[in-house]
């Protein structure tokens, strides 16, 4: 495909990187030469200095051959402006932006994204996002991530093998008949910061991040399989009010019942608007590195602390404030900076969360063609979690799995055939409308894609 994506900054840098590694053209457009320069130093990618919102540059990016803009610069109106000439100047087929501010996303306006006013096909909030994202982690305590496929039937868990681990060091094979009832399978893990697919002899070694995909109705017995017990925290310490932690308390405070919340916003007036937003969750004016404040909300009674104020230091600095009161709890920093990694061990954060890359993985699921939904990506979209369907053309249909002829680096984790869950073996038979849940590398997309295609994007 021929895509224009405008804005050089991370989310785009990493999209026209996973784009161009799976072969599609990218031209890449922003008014930082230097964002540019290093787009054009480091990528096999078109980068084009100029304002995005001119006809004249995006006609220079070739939008008349173009089969999708994802427009991704730090203005709103300026991405919706792309969208609007990409479409009424240029026929681009498929058009996605990113959308931040509030008033462009709910209530009435909302109306406005349509062929007839702004057409805009896909609109990726931030925010939102990221705000979904925390919560699956508060799903599901114990695990590093957990993606939801298959209309929620099944899970995507990434879960760090730790030396208390009941299950380490015993081959899979064994474990599966163990657990005889679990609908989970174990496809791959982060080892030594390599992704290697696990098969049936191999082992899970202490400090592997494993991938595995689970029937949603069994994410609890598969963690405490894992060694985590944890609860779900009904304590939860929210530090900064902007829209990810206003949108967490919002999902928090619909989901669970007897979950009690408190957050911390530094802003006098945005501490008044997000309580006024708000039910039953607890709204405290401060500082969140003032001793005193800290005591107001209660850090030492809270189980799960949130950090996700837009300063990575402060976020970084209030996990560790969390983990001096001697009691043991759950620490999460929303950092920019992916340096900050190389932190979290020594700092002893549970979790640092890149807000960018979810964005980056958001945008993904919606480039790749045909019957494809949900997408994950791994290691920077070397690796991807994805989910099709069957349909009658596919030239998988009623065929097993092992007579299917898949990719070498295509693992099937799971099937969900109407309402049920299904972990298959080589015997299984792909049906029309069946949902496949599986691993892909970068390499086997074009087949995946191949494989699940009826049609253009």
């Amino acid at each position: 495909m021929n895509i224009i994506i405008c804005g050089a900054g991370k989310v785009g840098f990493s999209i026209s990187k996973q784009l161009s590694a799976q072969g599609h053209s990218v031209t890449v457009i922003d008014q930082s030469s230097d964002d540019i320069k290093k787009i054009n130093d480091t990528q096999d990618v078109k980068g084009i200095v100029g304002r995005a919102s001119l006809p004249s540059v995006l006609e220079n990016a070739g939008a008349e051959k173009a089969d999708m803009v994802i427009a991704v610069t730090r203005n709103d109106e300026t991405n919706m402006i792309v969208c609007q000439l990409a479409s009424s100047l240029f026929n681009v087929s498929k058009k996605i932006a990113r959308i931040r501010t509030k008033d462009f996303l709910e209530g009435k306006w909302a109306k406005l994204y349509n062929q007839s006013n702004i057409p805009i096909d896909v609109i990726i909030s931030p925010e939102i996002e990221v705000a979904k994202s925390l919560y699956r982690r508060l799903e599901a305590p114990g695990a590093l991530d957990n993606v939801p496929f298959g209309r929620n039937k099944v899970k995507m868990l990434e879960i760090s093998i730790e030396k208390n681990c009941p299950i380490k060091n015993i081959p899979l094979k064994k474990l599966t008949e163990k657990f005889p009832d679990f609908k989970a399978n174990i496809l791959g893990a982060v080892r030594k910061e390599k992704f290697i697919y696990l098969k049936k002899d191999d082992q899970m070694l202490e400090d592997d991040n494993v991938y595995i995909v689970v029937s949603s109705d069994q994410l609890n017995p598969i963690l405490k399989a894992f060694g985590h017990e944890e609860k779900l925290a009904k304590n939860i310490l929210i530090i900064g009010g902007g829209n990810i932690g206003l949108n967490l308390a919002k999902m928090l405070e619909e989901n669970f019942e007897d979950v009690r919340v408190k957050i911390i916003e530094k802003d006098k007036k945005r501490a008044e608007e997000i309580a006024n937003e708000l039910s039953s969750s607890i709204v405290i004016n401060g500082d969140a590195l003032d001793e005193d404040i800290l005591k107001e909300a209660n850090l030492e009674g809270s189980e799960t602390v949130l950090a996700l104020t837009n300063d990575d230091e402060n976020n970084m600095m209030a996990c560790v404030l969390a983990e001096k009161t001697g009691l043991k709890k759950r620490t999460i920093a929303i950092v920019n900076k992916t340096n900050y990694n190389l932190l979290q061990d020594s700092l002893n954060i549970d979790d640092l969360v890149d807000p960018r890359m979810t964005t980056v993985s958001k945008i993904m699921e919606h480039v790749h063609k045909g019957t494809i939904g949900t997408v994950y990506s791994l290691l920077d979209g070397e690796y991807e979690f994805i989910e099709a369907k069957i349909l009658e053309k596919s030239e998988l249909l009623n065929k097993k799995i092992k007579e299917s002829n898949l990719p070498e680096h295509i693992r099937i984790g799971a099937v969900v055939r109407k309402d049920k869950v299904v972990i298959p073996r080589s015997n299984f038979i792909f049906e029309k409308d069946d949902l496949i849940v599986f691993l892909a590398k970068r390499e086997e997309l074009k087949a995946v894609e191949s494989i699940f295609s009826v049609g253009s994007i």
